[in-house]
């Protein structure tokens, strides 16, 4: 039996994808690599002024209310980066995970396998690792808080560490970033809804039943799209419901297809390169800086929050639990399907991989502040425990990337290359051939 004919009949895990999938995947990380780094930059400011001298000035501007009381929208500028902002973030987010499950790798059940056990495994164990941690007291709220993923910090963290993902890599860490965050706004729509008003659930339906309608008409006209957008959201804040979500439901309406069935980028992947600049390079990076100024109080204070159950159960989470998880679920789906890693990746990727996906620092400050509240010790010690345990997952994924990069360097420079210069890399046409 010849090698190609082996690689046929036995199922590969981080199998580079086809060439429009990698590409597009590459092309995105490149977005997400510069909001990442400005993300990064919003929080490191916010980190030193919430702990200099003039940290009085950073908490009351972040603690001004602002908005009209009538509407229900008179929310501090915090409220307004966390449930107005994010909803950028969460229509983006909502885009690319449609996209996934219509014409992406999620559509085939086989390679969607792969990144869905690993986000369920990877948001399971932090979660059980933060209860573990908790019980007995009044803080299991915050169970949810180490289970999300930053895509923006993990890629801007690959860039500054110079690491060169070979494609089905890159894809899957992607692929798990677009799942988790559907997981992540589940989770905040089922579990931090603390009281639901019904009439105004039912009357968002009405803008987004509308922006539906036109999305898919194929009209894009911001002038019609954005008063409906802006409702939908201030009906679902009234409702009790998380306005990032009002982001994701307006988000699976967009058609991803053409209307005429040809291949081709269609209405929500023209959406998405539309509005991914705003979300990296404004929304996030603005939401960062308000929710990550948290007063520490030196290092006898670093040391106070770090004694917290609620630090400790996060750091462990995000560190411990990640890895675990989404090791332990790759394994068990090669173990139970008889996959094997793909060539020249080994075990040691895996674990790399599951170490980098521990940052969570976004999402997981946002179910921080719905947990606990903005401002309290509680969330103060959550946002402390976010910021160690990325940290800590950062240098630990450092450590093990940089070590195997150049094995990742070699594969990068075969999926590079393009001897007949038709602008298709040859391996892919060569995987192609074997298909």
């Amino acid at each position: 039996m010849t090698r190609s004919a082996d690689t046929r009949r036995t199922p590969r895990l981080f199998a580079r994808g086809s060439w429009l999938e990698s590409s597009r995947a590459a092309d995105i990380l490149r977005a997400e690599t510069t909001g990442g780094l400005l993300l990064i930059a919003a929080a490191a400011v916010a980190l030193v002024w919430a702990n200099s001298p003039w940290h009085d000035a950073y908490f009351a501007i972040r603690d001004r209310v602002v908005g009209p009381d009538a509407l229900h929208l008179d929310l501090t500028i915090g409220g307004w980066a966390a449930d107005g902002l994010l909803a950028i973030f969460f229509f983006v987010a909502g885009l690319e995970l449609k996209r996934e499950f219509v014409a992406g790798d999620l559509r085939d059940p086989r390679r969607a396998a792969l990144p869905v056990m690993a986000a369920v495994g990877g948001m399971a164990a932090p979660a059980v690792v933060f209860v573990l941690w908790n019980l007995g007291t009044d803080d299991l709220v915050g169970w949810a808080i180490p289970t999300a993923t930053d895509i923006a910090f993990a890629v801007a963290i690959l860039a500054v560490i110079s690491t060169h993902l070979p494609s089905g890599l890159r894809t899957f860490l992607l692929t798990l970033a677009v799942v988790d965050d559907l997981l992540a706004i589940t989770i905040i729509a089922v579990f931090y809804t603390d009281s639901l008003q019904l009439p105004y659930l039912l009357l968002a339906a009405v803008p987004i039943l509308a922006f539906g309608i036109l999305v898919q008409r194929r009209v894009h006209r911001w002038w019609l799209l954005l008063p409906l957008a802006l409702t939908a959201w201030t009906l679902v804040h009234a409702s009790g419901v998380h306005a990032t979500v009002a982001g994701v439901v307006l988000a699976f309406t967009v058609p991803v297809r053409r209307a005429d069935g040809s291949d081709g980028p269609g209405l929500a992947e023209h959406l998405e390169h539309l509005i991914r600049p705003i979300s990296a390079g404004v929304a996030v990076p603005v939401f960062a800086f308000f929710a990550a100024g948290v007063y520490v109080g030196g290092l006898d204070g670093l040391a106070a929050s770090l004694t917290d159950r609620i630090a400790l159960g996060i750091v462990c989470g995000l560190v411990v639990g990640k890895t675990v998880g989404i090791t332990g679920s790759t394994w068990l789906l090669a173990r139970f399907t008889r996959a094997d890693l793909d060539d020249e990746l080994s075990w040691v990727d895996v674990v790399g991989m599951a170490m980098l996906a521990g940052i969570g620092f976004t999402v997981s400050l946002l179910i921080g502040e719905l947990a606990f509240g903005s401002g309290t010790v509680a969330d103060d010690h959550a946002k402390v425990g976010v910021l160690v345990g990325s940290l800590v997952a950062t240098a630990l994924a450092a450590v093990v990337l940089r070590a195997r990069n150049r094995v990742y360097r070699r594969l990068q420079e075969i999926e590079e290359r393009d001897d007949d210069r038709d602008g298709v890399p040859d391996v892919y046409q060569r995987d192609d051939q074997r298909e």
